[in-house]
């Protein structure tokens, strides 16, 4: 990247952390709604996911990233609409597999029933916000420590040396998992 453009990207994350709630929008609580689903291609929701979303009256679709999308907003997450379309702003995972500084290993939250459904790992963003997150390790690395200032969620263990419990929380916060699948 060149200096100029550093400096433009610098400036923009300087501007959007000077707004963070214009930016950034949060779930009001850590939930695990769907224990053991990652995203896939298709979901076949239990029944009792179904009615919670009728009841709270959020929309109903079966693409791949809608189990994280409801858990967002089941959570209290508001998910503004984009100017000028027709839908939300994009539900992003804050684990995406990465470590600090820039390894591999770490929690992939869409390959991990503990995770992709874990409210505490997504944030509604502004496509701004979005782009800095791809772009910006630094800007990602900000969010994943809010989120454990928020939840205590720190599934990589890179905010706290506590020891964490199975779903990445470090005591004494802990999730609400509304659904688990049961055996036979």
């Amino acid at each position: 990247m060149v200096c100029s453009e550093m400096s433009a990207i610098l400036e923009i994350k300087q501007i959007v952390l000077a707004h963070w709630d214009e930016f950034v929008k949060w779930p009001k609580e850590a939930l695990l709604l769907w224990h053991g689903c990652v995203r896939t291609k298709y979901h076949n929701y239990p029944a009792s996911i179904m009615t919670l979303l009728a009841e709270r009256g959020i929309y109903r679709r079966y693409w791949s990233n809608d189990p994280a999308i409801h858990a967002f907003l089941v959570a209290g997450g508001e998910r503004p609409t984009r100017r000028h379309k027709n839908f939300g702003w994009d539900i992003h995972h804050l684990y995406l597999g990465l470590r600090r500084g820039g390894g591999r290993n770490g929690t992939h939250a869409v390959k991990d029933g503990l995770h992709f459904t874990q409210s505490a790992g997504l944030v509604a963003v502004h496509p701004i916000a979005d782009a800095l997150y791809a772009e910006d390790p630094e800007f990602a690395e900000l969010l994943r420590k809010e989120s454990f200032n928020r939840f205590g969620y720190d599934p990589d263990g890179i905010f706290s040396s506590a020891p964490r419990d199975d779903f990445g929380f470090v005591p004494p916060h802990k999730t609400r998992i509304i659904y688990t699948p049961t055996n036979g």
